[in-house]
Protein backbone atom coordinates (compact mmCIF):
# COMPACT_ATOMS: atom_id res chain seq x y z
CA UNK A 1 0.00 0.00 0.00
CA UNK A 2 1.94 2.67 -1.47
CA UNK A 3 -0.62 5.55 0.08
CA UNK A 4 -0.75 5.65 3.99
CA UNK A 5 -3.26 7.74 5.36
CA UNK A 6 -2.67 9.13 8.43
CA UNK A 7 -4.97 8.77 11.74
CA UNK A 8 -5.13 13.01 11.59
CA UNK A 9 -6.63 12.63 7.79
CA UNK A 10 -8.97 10.19 9.39
CA UNK A 11 -10.16 12.64 12.16
CA UNK A 12 -10.58 15.30 9.57
CA UNK A 13 -12.76 13.67 7.66
CA UNK A 14 -14.78 11.88 10.42
CA UNK A 15 -14.98 15.78 11.35
CA UNK A 16 -15.67 16.61 8.19
CA UNK A 17 -18.55 13.65 7.51
CA UNK A 18 -19.80 14.32 11.10
CA UNK A 19 -19.12 10.78 12.06
CA UNK A 20 -17.91 9.21 15.61
CA UNK A 21 -16.03 6.35 14.57
CA UNK A 22 -14.50 3.85 16.83
CA UNK A 23 -10.74 2.67 16.87
CA UNK A 24 -11.59 -0.24 14.80
CA UNK A 25 -13.85 1.83 12.44
CA UNK A 26 -11.12 4.20 11.78
CA UNK A 27 -8.38 1.10 11.43
CA UNK A 28 -10.70 -0.24 8.45
CA UNK A 29 -11.41 3.49 7.02
CA UNK A 30 -8.17 3.73 6.93
CA UNK A 31 -7.29 0.49 5.26
CA UNK A 32 -10.36 1.66 3.34
CA UNK A 33 -9.40 4.77 2.42
CA UNK A 34 -5.62 3.38 1.42
CA UNK A 35 -7.00 0.72 -0.65
CA UNK A 36 -8.82 3.16 -2.68
CA UNK A 37 -6.19 5.48 -3.09
CA UNK A 38 -4.02 2.81 -4.63
CA UNK A 39 -6.34 2.06 -7.10
CA UNK A 40 -6.76 5.44 -8.36
CA UNK A 41 -2.73 5.29 -8.81
CA UNK A 42 -3.09 1.92 -11.22
CA UNK A 43 -5.57 3.99 -13.39
CA UNK A 44 -3.63 6.83 -13.65
CA UNK A 45 -0.85 4.72 -15.08
CA UNK A 46 -3.16 3.13 -17.47
CA UNK A 47 -2.08 4.29 -21.23
CA UNK A 48 -4.57 6.21 -22.54
CA UNK A 49 -3.31 6.91 -25.81
CA UNK A 50 -5.85 7.28 -28.56
CA UNK A 51 -9.17 7.35 -25.81
CA UNK A 52 -11.35 10.22 -26.19
CA UNK A 53 -12.08 11.95 -23.50
CA UNK A 54 -16.21 11.32 -22.07
CA UNK A 55 -18.33 12.97 -19.73
CA UNK A 56 -20.33 9.71 -19.55
CA UNK A 57 -20.34 6.10 -20.26
CA UNK A 58 -23.48 5.93 -22.71
CA UNK A 59 -24.28 8.44 -25.11
CA UNK A 60 -26.24 11.00 -24.78
CA UNK A 61 -28.27 13.50 -26.13
CA UNK A 62 -30.51 16.62 -26.00
CA UNK A 63 -33.83 15.94 -24.84
CA UNK A 64 -35.16 19.69 -24.73
CA UNK A 65 -37.64 20.37 -27.45
CA UNK A 66 -38.57 23.99 -29.02
CA UNK A 67 -40.83 26.10 -26.60
CA UNK A 68 -43.88 26.52 -28.74
CA UNK A 69 -47.41 27.46 -27.78
CA UNK A 70 -49.60 24.50 -28.57
CA UNK A 71 -52.95 25.64 -26.77
CA UNK A 72 -53.47 29.27 -28.04
CA UNK A 73 -55.09 31.74 -26.18
CA UNK A 74 -57.87 30.30 -24.33
CA UNK A 75 -59.10 32.84 -21.66
CA UNK A 76 -62.67 33.16 -22.51
CA UNK A 77 -62.84 29.47 -22.38
CA UNK A 78 -61.36 29.47 -18.85
CA UNK A 79 -63.54 32.15 -17.26
CA UNK A 80 -66.59 30.53 -18.47
CA UNK A 81 -66.65 28.78 -15.37
CA UNK A 82 -65.67 31.61 -12.97
CA UNK A 83 -68.53 32.52 -10.82
CA UNK A 84 -66.75 36.07 -10.39
CA UNK A 85 -64.77 37.61 -13.44
CA UNK A 86 -63.94 40.82 -13.88
CA UNK A 87 -61.58 42.34 -16.62
CA UNK A 88 -60.76 38.81 -17.79
CA UNK A 89 -59.39 37.83 -14.49
CA UNK A 90 -61.11 36.03 -11.62
CA UNK A 91 -62.16 37.30 -8.97
CA UNK A 92 -61.53 35.97 -5.27
CA UNK A 93 -62.61 37.47 -2.07
CA UNK A 94 -60.23 39.37 -0.23
CA UNK A 95 -57.52 37.38 2.00
CA UNK A 96 -56.11 40.58 4.55
CA UNK A 97 -57.49 43.50 4.73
Amino acid sequence: MANIISDETIEYVGILAKLELSEEEKEQAKKDMGRMLDYIDKLGGLDTTGVEPMSHVFPIQNVFREDVVTNGDTREQMLSNAPQKKDGMFMVPRTFQ
